[in-house]
């Protein structure tokens, strides 16, 4: 049995993650944001699962703590 994968363009992370395109660019420059997948020179995904594991390490009991 097969998982489905599903890939997200730069806007499509930009309104999950509420960043600004350019945010996430120097993020992802900086290391602190997960590198894309370059399908073309011009077209970078990211696979959603692994925006939805960066998300959820803000929500983690120890992120939450150290927010406090």
């Amino acid at each position: 049995m097969q998982t489905s994968i599903k890939l997200l363009r730069i806007s499509d992370v930009a309104n999950k993650t509420t960043l600004a395109k350019s945010t996430l660019w120097l993020k992802v420059a900086r290391g602190q944001f997960p590198k894309p997948i370059k399908l073309s020179p011009a077209i970078s995904v990211w696979k959603e699962s692994d925006v939805d594991a960066w998300i959820d390490s803000f929500c983690s009991p120890t992120s939450l703590k150290e927010a406090a």
